[in-house]
């Protein structure tokens, strides 16, 4: 069986969804494949979530802030929205077979636990919509 591709979309892609990414594929490497990119990339991963992704063992060093425009052609399964910025200005995917919104507050510039906070609220409410939604 083929994995099914996720895109994690947010505005900047440093942080909430690189943290996405992240923990998709930890979760549900099995039966999904995550990507994410931003609407207006930073081009840079924020620190503080790479460090708490390295300590929950989840980090992989090929991931890093990419603009929109290099996944466009890729046909995803599913594209999500993780912050309200990129939900409204969400492209269309000409080959995206759903697109869902689940938002989360950005935790960039706030203290450490907040990212922990954010981390915890993506596995608790987001892994388990792709489950369902792909791991059939």
């Amino acid at each position: 069986m083929s994995k099914k591709k996720v895109l994690v979309l947010c505005t900047g892609n440093s942080c909430r969804s690189i943290m996405a990414e992240a923990m998709i594929n930890a979760k549900l490497g099995d039966c999904v494949e995550a990507q994410s990119s931003g609407v207006k990339a930073s081009g840079k991963v924020n620190p503080s979530a790479q460090a708490l992704l390295e300590r929950k063992g989840v980090w992989r060093p090929e991931y890093h802030s990419k603009t929109i425009d290099t996944v466009l052609d890729t046909p995803f399964d599913l594209v999500i929205t993780v912050c309200d910025n990129a939900k409204e200005t969400c492209p269309m995917f000409p080959q995206a077979v759903k697109t869902i919104h689940v938002g989360f507050e950005d935790p960039s510039g706030k203290a450490e636990e907040e990212y922990a906070k954010t981390y915890d609220l993506i596995e608790k409410e987001l892994v388990p919509i792709i489950k369902q939604e792909l791991c059939k």
